[in-house]
């Protein structure tokens, strides 16, 4: 099946250690879906959590849909994730017990559904975050150099 990515959270890898990733469905209503398909929507900041064994996503924006009148949802309303409820229940505990954090990774459509893509996160500290943006460095350095070279 295709996936077609509309948005990444560019923050979250910034931000967090990336642990285990999970592919689960989003509750949308239809302004909203004309919306995600225009690509209007934004991840940063937002977060999950688990409340009486369901999942909601906050923080999610996805603008209103222009041309939808009284139907449009307000942009920053809790959306509801679809997962098992045994991933749930792990999840759950993982994130309660551990300490973790669940954050939205990125929004894409496989098929005609849309989907989320949840992380599994843990928190950096500011010397992981110097230390992963110094290696970025050195790898497009090292990149640069190797195109230099091809081209001669």
């Amino acid at each position: 099946m295709t996936k077609k990515i509309i948005a990444n959270n560019k923050k979250a890898f910034h931000d967090f250690f990336i642990l285990e990733k999970y592919e689960c469905g989003i509750v949308l209503y239809g302004t909203e879906i004309k919306s995600l398909r225009q690509g209007k929507v934004n991840l940063k900041d937002s977060y999950c959590y688990i409340d009486k064994g369901e999942i909601f996503a906050k923080g999610v924006h996805i603008s209103p849909y222009e041309k939808g009148n009284i139907f449009n949802k307000d942009p920053l309303r809790e959306k509801k994730l679809l997962m098992h409820k045994k991933e749930i229940f792990r999840l759950f505990g993982e994130v309660t017990q551990k300490g973790l954090t669940l954050i939205p990774l990125s929004i894409y459509f496989s098929g005609q559904y849309a989907k989320i893509e949840l992380g599994l996160c843990k928190g950096k500290k500011l010397y992981d975050k110097r230390e992963t943006e110094a290696e970025k460095t050195v790898k497009m350095q090292i990149n640069k150099v190797l195109r230099e070279n091809q081209k001669y």
